[in-house]
């Protein structure tokens, strides 16, 4: 349950037939709706955000990058082939299914689809974007808490003092000045190797918000304008359910690490006891929240402007009351509030990028997913991070006499009225349901990328096909669906993700290979090369944007009105193939050492977040719903990684290595 300390502080109650209170001045409407109002997605929403300036370097290579390409009709329909010959559960079900895809690419209608794609990609900007920003996110109409949410658990900042407020001040100051980076356009351009990335999605990294829209479609807004410097603006602080405001600016500079530790400290003092959890209200399902978001705005102006400083804010600071002392203690609190979803009064579930820090001094943070993948905020995060520990970080100016001119911190108390109280009773009603239903778990297994390279692999591969032999030995073989494997397409323009299919013949040889056992050493040795060859490739294609699901979700995105759906698409080994039992990705930042994740996408699987950065070690988090065998899953991936790395250890040569860690 959501736990409640003390009595409710309701500081505004009033009555919800006030007309003063029912209908804000409409100076206030003025002034917030085109931000807040939340009953016309505006057409032209995505181009609001601005750049950095012109002729810096933040952008300098948007031009240059290729738009991002269609693949080859034929193509996808052969390795669609491939892709679901492997799931297929017997010889008549394959059948059955090659002949719909036979009549898809046949008869003209498929050929047709991929011609308006070919037609939408010459006329448009992106042939993608809209498409997935609408039915990957901001149509969904779920919590986006688990479903869509995700969340990093940061390396203890041991240089600083372990005072919530401290650490807190310095987190701040060093994103405050990551902010103000990439408004100057200072921030460099992210890079794969040789390979520059698109910036664009940075663009929504500050200063942004969701909104709930009412009519079935969410959209974001921003309070960013252009030839801003970065010198300027507010972050929202939350504790207790109380949410404040405070200026991030003094006489024309940023705050000191020194003024937001006072800043954070006068929260701390004025916020004792417990609010009416307003920011629970986001965790609900968009379509309630929305309702719920135009009665809040429209109750009061001081609603209509809470809400605005909301959305505008830079970004979000969670000061917890809770104090974790194991890592997946501080990842559930990350990712939903806590075990209990005590924290959740504190979350703003619609910001992109929220700062958590605890009472005992470990953070975390936060991301919304739905205008900015994780590949952009673990950039930022780690650089936020990184720079913490260099002797140099500018703290600010040390004069002590400037506190005197900072504003002080202004509560953002809500006019609340008993049906905004009984809409809050109704959102934690229906978080603390979809957290007790929720379970996380986290392995770390004890060798890393050194010895996996030595051993001449790539750590991306070995760790898929540990996923795969877990999965496979988990199951006894039996396969409900796919494996996503996340791989970034920022190397084109406004490019974000396109899936790697993991499940392949040569995968699945090798699982069964080492199920039954009588391939002998060499040859089962020979199926995992195969398979992580297969992988590497297939991960390539899908970086290039050359992969297949992407292609198949623009065609039934051209679908016009009133024509028939090809049969193929509904097909049950079709839909299986395209169900991500296994849904997995992997960044790394050697901040982040107190995991990372986000939820089973398909009530019956599994998230599994893994990173291979570390020399040392192999990191995997699993999140499932709670009827899902969690702990087993984890068992089977100890098992596996220690038998993948048996295939390759002769007798004396490498020292037995020590238990992984659950």
């Amino acid at each position: 349950m959501l736990v409640r300390r003390g009595p409710l502080r309701i500081l505004h109650l009033v009555r919800s037939s006030s007309p003063s209170i029912n209908r804000p001045p409409s100076q206030i409407l003025a002034r917030n709706m085109s931000i807040i109002q939340n009953s016309n997605r505006p057409s032209q929403w995505k181009a609001v955000a601005p750049t950095p300036p012109a002729r810096t370097t933040t952008f300098s290579l948007q031009p240059s990058l290729p738009k991002l390409p269609l693949p080859e009709f034929d193509r996808t329909v052969a390795k669609l082939k491939e892709s679901l010959k492997v799931l297929a559960r017997d010889a008549s079900e394959w059948e059955a299914t090659e002949s719909k895809i036979d009549h898809f690419a046949g008869s003209g209608f498929g050929k047709e689809l991929h011609s308006r794609l070919e037609q939408r990609q010459r006329e448009t900007e992106h042939w993608l974007e809209e498409f997935w920003d609408d039915a990957g996110y901001l149509k969904y109409r779920d919590t986006i808490m688990i479903n869509v949410s995700y969340y990093y658990g940061f390396k203890t900042l041991s240089k600083l003092p372990p005072s919530q407020a401290c650490r807190a001040a310095a987190i701040t100051r060093s994103a405050l000045l990551q902010r103000q980076e990439f408004k100057q356009g200072i921030t460099p351009v992210d890079m794969n190797r040789n390979t520059a990335l698109c910036m664009d999605t940075w663009r929504w990294m500050f200063d942004c918000c969701r909104i709930p829209g009412l009519d079935g479609a969410d959209w974001s807004v921003t309070g960013a304008k252009p030839g801003d410097d970065g010198n300027a603006g507010h972050i929202v602080v939350s504790r207790n359910g109380r949410l404040w405001k405070i200026d991030i600016s003094n006489n024309g500079r940023l705050l000191t690490t020194a003024e937001l530790e006072r800043q954070f400290q006068a929260v701390l003092g004025e916020s004792e006891g417990e609010y009416p959890h307003i920011a629970t209200l986001t965790s609900n399902d968009r379509d309630t929240w929305a309702k719920d978001f135009a009665a809040l705005r429209d109750t009061s102006a001081r609603n209509a402007a809470n809400l605005e400083s909301i959305a505008t804010a830079a970004f979000v600071v969670c000061l917890d009351s809770a104090a974790p002392q194991t890592r997946s203690d501080q990842s559930m609190l990350c990712f939903h509030g806590g075990e209990h979803g005590q924290e959740l009064r504190n979350r703003w579930m619609d910001k992109p990028v929220q700062f958590i820090i605890f009472a005992n001094g470990e953070a975390g943070y936060m991301g919304e997913h739905s205008v900015m993948d994780g590949t952009p905020s673990v950039t930022m995060c780690d650089r936020v991070l990184s720079t913490l520990w260099q002797e140099d970080f500018d703290d600010g100016p040390s004069d002590s006499s400037s506190f005197n001119t900072v504003s002080t911190p202004q509560p953002l108390d809500f006019d609340i009225t008993h049906s905004i109280l009984s809409s809050i009773s109704a959102a934690t009603r229906a978080a603390e349901l979809l957290i007790s239903q929720q379970s996380l778990g986290m392995l770390s297994v004890p060798y890393g990328k050194d010895e996996i390279k030595r051993i001449g692999f790539s750590p991306d591969a070995w760790a898929q096909m540990i996923i795969q032999l877990a999965y496979h030995r988990l199951e006894k073989g039996k396969r409900d669906g796919g494996t996503y494997e996340a791989a970034s397409t920022r190397g084109f323009h406004k490019g974000r993700t396109e899936t790697v299919r993991i499940v392949t013949e040569e995968a699945i040889k090798w699982c069964d290979a080492m199920v039954v056992g009588d391939e002998g050493k060499e040859a089962t040795k020979e199926l995992f090369e195969a398979a992580c060859k297969r992988q590497g490739e297939d991960a390539k294609e899908a970086g290039r944007a050359m992969g297949i699901d992407r292609h198949l979700f623009g065609m039934k995105n051209v679908l016009k009105q009133g024509e028939a759906v090809p049969e193929l698409f509904s097909d049950p080994l079709y839909v299986r193939g395209s169900t991500w039992i296994l849904s997995t990705s992997a960044i790394f930042s050697p901040n982040f050492t107190r995991g990372y994740g986000w939820g089973q996408v398909v009530p019956n699987g599994f998230g599994v977040a893994y990173m291979t950065g570390f020399p040392d070690r192999l990191e995997f988090t699993v999140t499932s719903k709670r009827a899902m065998p969690n702990t087993t899953f984890l068992q089977e991936l100890d098992r596996a990684a220690e038998d993948v790395r048996s295939m390759f250890v002769d007798e004396g040569e490498i020292e037995p290595i020590a238990k992984a860690k659950m």
